[in-house]
């Protein structure tokens, strides 16, 4: 008992440390919180801090899909012989884990989404919107005709395949997410994360540096909007906030800030509890995936009022969680099961919908005569999320963008769980 809590208190207070890295060292600024968490989670799972589980108990959970052995059937097959003591042990620190995965992931949703200013953020060029538009097609399009071709090669590809549409529409929320919604094995969720970071740490690096120059040799020059209009006066305006809010934890234990956050998060636990409500009333559906699309509405809808919308650090405080999820799920990593050679499908299938929707991206920009700066700072803020949206207008040396950049990642973290969930319950009946 006494390590399940220590466990628990390590997954929650470690990100503090992680986070204090990223505010001291530049070095793991550009790295991450989140992938150090996940680095973390993962030397914990293989320097034998937690015991191995035998292959008796892989096959009484993987093999049943399911995270963990309820309590009567574990003392059922440990009466039996079947699991050992270790396997009791693991079982004790998967159902903890399974919980805290799953509590930090429907509490992070809905303070992530109420710092949304969704009518401010639909405020942006008709090209950017239209240029959003066709990366969504685009990631959509390629995802199902990866499932095609890869569903006989990696193990549940529609779930893949539904996270990589919420990954490329959202980000590492919405990946999270849709994951819990959808059911998917950790391992399977840990390698497409740890994927994407690999082929998406290469994308932004020719980004910031060969992209632009190479983007606007297909596609039409950037028109920069007349002084002193909405678009102007909002980019200088997300310009400021993106640079000091979304990794800013400053301040956030003052009084002014920390009171309305305990609101913030006892408005989340109430959406919380109104969503496994929901799922009550319409047992047919999954409760995940009924809960995680009911908070998601809920979150939004509760960014439209302005008390809720203006408490500071609601953000912050739901990407902690998420740093904190990180450390959780990748507890749960064994390497010796991810290095396996039916995990090398799953980085083709990931390197596919990546680099294939930003191809039809391109395509579809340069017959709809979409400007360069638009494809990259939409696809930019779609794909990799807002926090790397003012490092691709830099390189684009072109602050108007940031605006559609902003707003596109925004947008996406609104409807990416809906889609995601979509295609991960309708991919395998193609």
């Amino acid at each position: 008992m006494l390590s399940l809590i220590l466990l628990a208190i390590f997954c929650l207070l470690f990100p503090v440390f992680l986070i204090w890295l990223t505010k001291k060292y530049s070095l793991f600024k550009k790295i991450g919180a989140i992938v150090l968490a996940y680095a973390t989670g993962i030397l914990i799972a293989n320097t034998g801090l937690l015991p191995k589980s035998s292959d008796a108990y892989q096959q009484a959970t993987i093999g049943q899909n399911r995270a963990y052995i309820p309590k009567a059937e574990l003392h059922e097959l440990a009466e039996a012989g079947i699991l050992s003591k270790s396997d009791l042990s693991y079982n004790g620190i998967a159902m903890v884990q399974d919980s805290m995965q799953s509590a930090l992931i429907l509490l992070a949703i809905p303070l992530i989404l109420f710092s949304l200013n969704v009518r401010r953020w639909l405020k942006f060029s008709g090209k950017g919107f239209l240029s959003m538009l066709l990366a969504l097609v685009s990631v959509m399009a390629v995802v199902i005709t990866g499932y095609l071709i890869f569903r006989d090669r990696v193990e549940e590809a529609e779930k893949i395949g539904g996270m990589l549409i919420g990954l490329y529409t959202g980000g590492s929320v919405n990946l999270a997410s849709i994951a819990l919604a959808l059911n998917v094995d950790p391992h399977a969720f840990v390698m497409t994360n740890t994927y994407d970071m690999i082929v998406g740490a290469l994308v932004i690096f020719f980004f910031i540096t060969a992209g632009p120059a190479f983007f606007r040799l297909f596609l039409p020059p950037f028109e920069a909007p007349a002084e002193g209009t909405v678009h102007k006066s909002d980019a200088e305006v997300i310009d400021r906030q993106l640079t000091e809010d979304f990794d800013d934890y400053s301040g956030i234990f003052s009084k002014n800030i920390f009171i309305p956050l305990l609101g913030a998060t006892g408005l989340s636990l109430v959406i919380l509890v109104m969503g496994l409500a929901v799922s009550f009333l319409i047992p047919g559906v999954p409760m995940t995936i009924s809960v995680i699309l009911t908070i998601t509405t809920l979150g939004v809808a509760a960014s439209f009022i302005r008390p809720v919308r203006k408490i500071k650090k609601s953000f912050q405080l739901g990407m902690y969680f998420i740093v904190a999820f990180s450390i959780v799920i990748a507890t749960r990593c064994d390497l010796s099961v991810i290095f396996q050679a039916k995990y090398l499908n799953l980085l083709y299938f990931v390197s596919y919908v990546v680099f294939g929707s930003m191809f039809l991206h391109l395509l579809l920009s340069w017959i709809f005569r979409i400007p360069a700066d638009d494809y990259m700072i939409t696809t930019t803020g779609l794909v990799y999320s807002p926090p790397f949206v003012p490092m691709v207008a830099a390189a684009l040396k072109n602050r108007d963008v940031i605006l559609t950049g902003l707003a596109t990642g925004m947008i996406g973290w609104i409807i990416g769980n809906y889609i995601g969930v979509a295609f991960g319950m309708w991919l395998d009946k193609l």
